[in-house]
């Protein structure tokens, strides 16, 4: 199997996932749209919104165009090779969070051992069975399991700091990526159009915040008015409604007032001033800033803590959950990670 033939497959796929969006009749729309509204039986934060905004944005970029457009970056995935046995350690915080390893490994020519979370594991492993039904050659490249994985050449994991610990000790004898938490921040210039700010809640408020690309906390000129903010977020409001996220939001509001400290309640989000990026479901952290200047040596000095920046210099206000092929997590970059293993020798 060359690589057109690998991107003509998940070109297929992305189509099929599309169809099912639009409500296609087919077998495999109708199996993928039960699977998209059952989620929630497994883990009750994948609500079906949130479920169909992950599956839209995979499917909007599985294009032959796009597909293409990334490959092209690497002339090696066009030459023959012994394929590696990638090792894949899949999170469980938002739908299909793996997806984007998965594809890796597989554009690439290569095999993938993919350990699912068992918060995210129904998914992921249908769109496998697709991708086999589209093209069989795939069926002896892929294996799912929910046990330990053995029998690999490279190691890729995601996981909390916690975690990344763990598979250090475990796996960091073999070449590896490890990603550890990372949080995402937006900076306001104050001169954002009503639209742009509207957007911004995308970036906070999907997934309910779960995920590092989510906007844990923003930067705000001196002065800035927070209740110019919510009311451009009231069409989240409704997230409130939501009964895990309602307790989250009750609990931190319990020990913000406890505690005697300073926040500003929007009724579904609490607003805090505080210097750290990562912030609990339901709170949005915040703070001022004075110059640009001092604000960018700030942010380059968290560098290694921060996914992503929504900015009008950066990724634009709503985009921040919907990344490119090209937008690789941590700034790490797996193809050049798995081709570096062949072309070095190291396997």
């Amino acid at each position: 199997m060359n690589l057109e033939e690998r991107i003509n497959s998940f070109a297929q796929l992305g189509e099929i996932m599309r169809d099912s969006l639009n409500g296609y009749s087919g077998t495999r729309e109708r199996e993928i749209n039960l699977l998209i509204d059952n989620q929630h039986n497994h883990n009750p934060w994948f609500t079906s919104e949130n479920v169909r905004f992950a599956v839209k944005g995979i499917s909007d970029v599985l294009t032959t165009e796009n597909l293409k457009k990334w490959t092209d970056n690497y002339p090696a995935l066009k030459e023959k090779f012994s394929p590696l046995k990638a090792g894949v350690i899949m999170a469980g915080n938002l739908p299909l969070v793996g997806f984007h390893d998965f594809l890796s490994v597989l554009i690439s020519g290569n095999k993938i051992i993919a350990k699912t979370s068992s918060k995210d594991s129904e998914l992921i492993v249908h769109l496998g069975n697709v991708l086999c039904s589209i093209n069989k050659s795939f069926s002896d490249k892929i294996e799912f399991t929910d046990k330990a994985i053995t029998n690999f050449d490279v190691i890729i994991a995601t996981g909390s700091n916690n975690s990344s610990r763990y598979f250090e000790y475990y796996f960091g004898k073999y070449p590896n990526i490890i990603r550890r938490n990372r949080n995402s921040i937006a900076i306001i210039d104050g001169d954002e159009s009503d639209d742009e700010l509207n957007k911004l809640g995308t970036d906070i408020f999907s997934y309910f915040g779960l995920g590092c690309r989510n906007v844990s906390k923003i930067y705000l000129p001196n002065g800035y008015d927070l209740k110019n903010l919510s009311e451009h977020w009231k069409g989240y409001a409704d997230i409130i409604n939501h009964s895990k996220y309602a307790n989250n939001y009750d609990f931190n509001k319990a020990i913000f007032l406890v505690n005697k400290e300073k926040f500003y309640d929007t009724g579904f989000i609490l607003l805090k001033e505080d210097y750290n990026l990562s912030s609990p479901v339901s709170v949005l952290y915040y703070e001022f800033y004075n110059a640009q200047e001092t604000l960018s040596q700030q942010t380059e000095l968290l560098k290694e803590k921060i996914q992503c920046i929504v900015n009008r210099k950066y990724i634009p206000f709503g985009k921040a959950q919907s990344p490119d092929l090209w937008d690789y997590a941590d700034g790490i970059d797996t193809i050049e990670f798995l081709l570096k293993k062949k072309i070095a020798g190291i396997l």
